[in-house]
């Protein structure tokens, strides 16, 4: 071999082992990247949640294993089989109707009805489980009906009447709903004290809201900052909506503890949960578990400091607190009780707030807006599609056809009721919620009130050891009464409504009954305690409560 080729092996040699080298080194770079990359979002998660919070996750994640594990086993499986089919079964004896004299429409008849027939057959399933259709009426329940009397009905009924067969998502079709829509918006961000660069949208309901600013939120750091893997902060007792909608849109969600006193979220945990790949602040005004509110001022200068967005959940809150500083009630009671701290868009770092219009503003089910501080944030809500074969498609929310005659019912309402009307109706309902809530303090020692509820909605746990909160609640439901049952802490809220007013001392009464009975002879097995009582059971508990729900949710639809 000559020396030139000896020389041009040994060349190729150093290269070829330079290039191994090279991958080598690249491979390694690799492997050092991803083990940082898992490093960043372990301390990220480690810093949000704490070390005891993190520590107890761990923990419940094995003992979770360890339990599907123990149920696996074929005798274990077949007895927890046989309860949950009879839990289920329970189930559907409540919602679905039998006997032999139930008529079932599976299948379209061969001949139209007529109105009169559709009338009687309406009356029969309101009497097949059992109640006449309107037991609403008698005010026995936590918020669901948010009734602002016949007079609106009656405006609701002939709005819908005018506009049955309209859909805004034909605007030159139907240009009058698109105006009321817009005045709609309008209206509501002036009560909220929103800029003029504001702006809005109306959507389905507060679930529709919340998602669609948590899609908002996601686009526009996206678009803005380039987060890839977003992540938002909300508080424990913030709407389950908001986790809708992070696992629709693929979000990291770290859920802050409050505190156990005030029932608001703590700041400090909130702060150090922040970090470059957080896109959302969450603050609630009023919460659906307790009914207190945030402490959204602070929550503001966190999010002006960091740059980041502030979503205020006014859904619940609604047409109640807008209207509390004028009536003079967000000052609270003598004692310093029930205070109402700012909320809206004259914090500056506030930069969405939701608020249901089919709540308290007693529009028809099935409305709400979404508000946004400028114009430009609210673009990120919306889909567009110019390149579809059908031509170029654009909506604001979810939905392509909307119900204009919902929108019609709404802005009569609004129009209806007008400021004196909402400032009455604040007033009325507010003055009853601390009423309860006052009871509850001074006559009652087996209960306390969480937090210092500013608005319409009142959440009560046991102070006694013998007393559970569920167990009043269940004997608050033999006495008719359709309350909500809370997990944690374990306590019971009603959400006052104008159907409150007048059963107010009814509530009073039945509650100190309630406790007695509680007290007494628990049952132990009603329904709260057995659906909420069995979520904090034991760490397989929740998932026994999602079977539940989820058979619950089949039941729905079963004819």
């Amino acid at each position: 071999m000559s020396s030139s080729a000896v020389t041009n092996a040994r060349n190729s040699i150093k290269h070829f082992g330079s290039l191994l080298l090279t991958l080598d080194n690249a491979k390694s770079a690799l492997f050092y990247y991803v083990i940082l990359t898992h490093v960043i979002k372990a301390h990220r998660h480690l810093r949000a949640r704490g070390i005891v919070a993190s520590t107890k996750e761990v923990w419940v994640w094995v003992m979770q294993l360890g339990v599907r594990l123990f149920l696996s086993v074929p005798s274990t499986q077949k007895k927890v089989a046989a309860q949950m089919d009879k839990a289920k079964l329970d189930i559907e004896r409540k919602l679905v109707p039998s006997g032999a004299d139930v008529v079932r429409h599976l299948a379209l008849p061969s001949d139209g009805k007529s109105l009169e027939w559709i009338l009687q057959e309406m009356d029969k399933m309101d009497g097949e489980m059992g109640t006449s259709g309107e037991t609403w009426r008698l005010g026995k329940l936590s918020g669901a009906v948010y009734h602002g009397g016949d007079e609106l009905t009656k405006i609701i009924v002939e709005a819908y009447s005018r506009y049955c067969v309209s859909n805004p998502l034909h605007p030159d079709v139907f240009p009058a709903v698109r105006k009321m829509e817009a005045e709609i918006v309008a209206m509501v961000l002036k009560m909220y004290r929103a800029p003029a660069s504001a702006a809005g949208t109306m959507t389905s309901g507060g679930t529709e809201s919340i998602v669609m600013a948590v899609k908002t939120y996601r686009d526009w750091a996206r678009a803005t900052k380039g987060i890839t893997e977003p992540e938002m902060i909300i508080p424990s007792t913030a709407h389950a909506a908001f986790d809708k909608g992070a696992a629709y849109m693929g979000i990291k969600v770290h859920t802050i503890p409050v505190d156990s006193f005030t029932r608001q979220v703590d700041l400090k945990r909130v702060k150090r949960a922040i970090n470059s790949n957080t896109i959302l602040l969450v603050g609630s005004c009023v919460n659906f578990p307790d009914g207190n509110q945030d402490n959204i001022q602070a929550l503001s200068a966190l999010a002006k400091a960091y740059k980041i967005g502030l979503h205020v959940d006014c859904c619940l809150g609604s047409f109640i607190v807008p209207f509390l500083e004028p009536t003079g009630l967000s000052k609270g009671d003598k004692k310093g009780r029930y205070k109402l701290s700012p909320f809206d868009f004259s914090l500056e770092g506030v930069t969405s707030i939701s608020c249901d219009t089919h709540k308290y503003g007693f529009a028809p089910k099935g409305t709400s807006v979404i508000m946004y501080r400028t114009a430009e944030l609210r673009r990120f809500q919306y889909y567009v599609n110019p390149s579809w074969t059908g031509g170029v498609y654009a909506s604001p929310g979810l939905s392509g056809s909307r119900p204009g005659a919902l929108i019609a019912g709404c802005w009569a309402v609004m129009q209806h009721m007008g400021t004196e009307g909402y400032l009455n109706s604040c007033r009325e309902i507010v003055t009853a919620a601390r009423t309860i809530a006052d009871a509850i303090t001074d006559d009652i020692p087996e209960l306390y009130v969480l937090g210092n509820p500013p608005a319409s909605v009142v959440a009560f746990a046991s102070r006694h050891p013998s007393v559970d909160a569920l167990e009043v609640g269940d004997a608050m439901g033999k006495r008719g009464w359709h309350l909500n049952g809370l997990s944690s802490p374990k306590s019971v809220h009603i959400a006052c409504t104008r159907l409150t007013l007048p059963i107010v001392d009814n509530f009073i009464a039945d509650l100190k009954d309630a406790v007695r009975e509680a007290k007494v002879a628990p049952s132990g097995s009603g329904t709260m305690v057995s659906l909420y009582g069995l979520g904090n059971s034991s760490v397989v508990g929740p998932e026994m409560v999602g079977e539940l729900a989820t058979a619950f949710l089949d039941a729905l639809y079963k004819a």
